[in-house]
């Protein structure tokens, strides 16, 4: 069942409908969500905004992924340990500060990534 049964048809002279066209391509969305966020105040991201966030997106899933994976290993030792009485070397605990290093750097980088997104998005609001 369609939840939005209204249909609204407006007129347009060729100019007018040449930007509308231009917006809804840039934007990425379809002429539908480009029209009602546009009536409702909604933020309209750009094309290339919308890759930067895909690009964020998958670079945090990625992180999330060899996080889990680092815990898991982590995990693992603590077993070991607990269960054989045996400790990890320092080789293996200074691998683990090593990737959890660079897996902070990362963090860090991302947020970066995000905050200036969000500092874009609002100067061009303004």
């Amino acid at each position: 069942m369609r939840t939005r049964k209204n249909v609204v048809t407006i007129r347009m002279n060729d100019a007018e409908y040449g930007v509308l066209k231009d917006k809804v391509r840039e934007s990425g969305l379809t002429q539908q969500s480009f029209i009602i966020r546009s009536i409702s105040g909604a933020a309209i991201p750009s094309a290339g905004e919308l890759m930067t966030l895909k690009e964020i997106s998958r670079t945090l899933a990625d992180l999330v992924r060899q996080l889990r994976g680092l815990s898991t290993n982590v995990n693992q030792i603590a077993h070991v340990a607990n269960g054989w009485n045996i400790l990890p070397g320092t080789e293996e605990l200074a691998a683990f500060r090593d990737e959890i290093a660079g897996y902070r750097k990362e963090s860090e980088n991302l947020w970066q990534s995000i905050r200036s997104s969000i500092s874009q998005q609002s100067h061009t609001e303004q």
